[in-house]
This record gives structure tokens, C-alpha cells and sequence, in this order.
């Protein structure tokens, strides 16, 4: 069986642990970037693809459009995998390995007594919202609170602690509610759990890592790597310092 290879010789998997190498220092890559170096040169259908920005988004690097935000395609994506798994009841519930202290135990409790949102009481938040209402937000965002518990739960044994996860999450909440658009047709926990994933997987990604860049060096050091990947190609082998 012949093992399919693009212009420079690469596997898919070559190319992907090479493209994914270098998109780390940056935490994100345009979703057209990927589609243009992976998915077309390899023929990837769409479960193909799935599996790729899968892949680069628990690996820390988050795949948007030229705004910085989700592609369509990625929210379909989601908006498909919520009705097939459906609303879990009790968000908060725990496995009985995830070890949790008295603070985060209560910390559940009380955000389990917020009443989950219509989808018509989402629309009419996120139009006080762009009207600049700041209680709305607020109203918006503690109405998910349980949405970022249970995807924090997926996370739990990965270098985090649990208490950590949430907080990370949160924080992707935040953008969330910032910057959703109702009018686009995808409802709020769709578009949420997208930025939620995002801060988790980074947050974990970042702290796997030694040593942080400063982002002053990020440049530098892609441009490092290109002629690394340079002169791979040209020698035949690792360039020597």
C-alpha cells in the first residue's frame, strides 16, 4: 500500500506533527492556513478534518477564521455533537475519582441554583448586551457557569486541578459572552463551549511547557523554524548548530 505523501516528501502525520510543532509557539491557526496545507494536499473528507483541528485543538492551538473566531464549518461541528449527546441533567455531578475540596463543593451548589436559559431569554440578553448592558452579561454568564463544569470534568487528569480548570473556563466564558452574535443562528452554549475548550486546552497546553516564551520572541522563533524546515528539506537531514 503506497503511503500518501505531499510535495515535500511528508506524511500526513510528518506534515501535521510539523505544522502543529510550529503553530504552539502561537496558540492558533487560521482554519484556511490548515485546510490548505494538510487537508487539501491529503485529501481529507470532512470527518478527516474534524479529526485534524480535534487534534490541534487539545494540543493547545486554536483553529479560527481571520476574525480569530470559530469557522461555521466548527460550530456546525458542535451544534451537532450537543444534540447528539443532549442536555446532561446535572452538569455538576462529579466521577467519583475527581477529588474536590469543601470550596469547590459549595462553589457547585450555588451555581447549580441558577435556572438554566430559553433559547428566547438568551436572544433577548444578548440584545442588551449590544446595547452595552453590563447586568445582562453577568446574568448571561452565570447562567453558564455549569456548561464550563461539565467540559472542565473532561479535563480532570491532564497536570490541572479541577478548581484551576473551571477557572480557566470561565475565563473562555467571558469572551464568549463578549462576543456572541445571535444573529449567526447558533445558540449560546454552542458558540460558548467552543471558547470554553479553548482557555482549558491552552491552559493546559501552556502549562505542560517548561519554559513560556515571551511574546516579543514568538516571531523570532518561527522565523527559526522556518529555515530549520529550510534546511531540512535542502540537506536531507537535521541541520547541525
Amino acid at each position: 500500500m503506497t503511503v500518501q505523501k505531499n510535495e515535500k516528501g511528508q506524511t500526513l502525520n510528518e506534515a501535521t506533527s510539523m505544522l502543529l510543532a510550529e503553530r504552539k509557539l502561537f496558540g492558533q491557526i487560521l482554519y484556511d492556513d490548515l485546510s490548505a496545507q494538510i487537508a487539501i494536499p491529503f485529501e481529507l473528507d470532512a470527518e478527516g478534518m474534524d479529526k485534524l483541528i480535534q487534534k490541534f485543538e487539545d494540543a493547545g492551538v486554536s483553529v479560527v477564521d481571520a476574525n480569530g473566531e470559530p469557522t461555521s464549518h466548527q460550530l456546525s461541528v458542535e451544534s451537532q455533537r450537543e444534540a447528539e449527546v443532549g442536555t446532561v441533567e446535572d452538569d455538576t455531578a462529579l466521577s467519583s475519582n475527581t477529588k474536590i475540596n469543601d470550596s469547590v463543593r459549595m462553589y457547585l451548589k450555588e451555581i447549580g441554583r441558577v435556572p438554566l436559559l430559553s433559547a428566547d431569554e438568551e436572544v433577548a440578553l444578548a440584545l442588551r448586551i449590544q446595547e452595552g448592558d453590563t447586568e445582562a452579561k453577568q446574568e448571561l454568564a452565570e447562567a453558564n457557569l455549569r456548561l464550563v463544569v461539565s467540559i472542565a470534568k473532561r479535563y480532570v487528569g491532564r497536570g490541572m486541578q479541577f478548581l484551576d480548570l473551571i477557572q480557566e473556563g470561565n475565563m473562555g466564558l467571558m469572551k464568549a459572552v463578549e462576543k456572541f452574535d445571535h444573529t449567526k443562528g447558533f445558540k449560546f452554549s454552542t458558540y460558548a463551549t467552543w471558547w470554553i475548550r479553548q482557555a482549558i486546552t491552552r491552559a493546559i497546553a501552556d502549562q505542560a511547557r517548561t519554559i513560556r516564551i515571551p511574546v516579543h520572541m514568538v516571531e523570532t522563533i518561527n522565523k527559526l523554524v522556518r529555515v530549520q524546515r529550510q534546511l531540512l528539506q535542502d540537506l536531507g537531514r537535521e541541520p547541525t548548530p
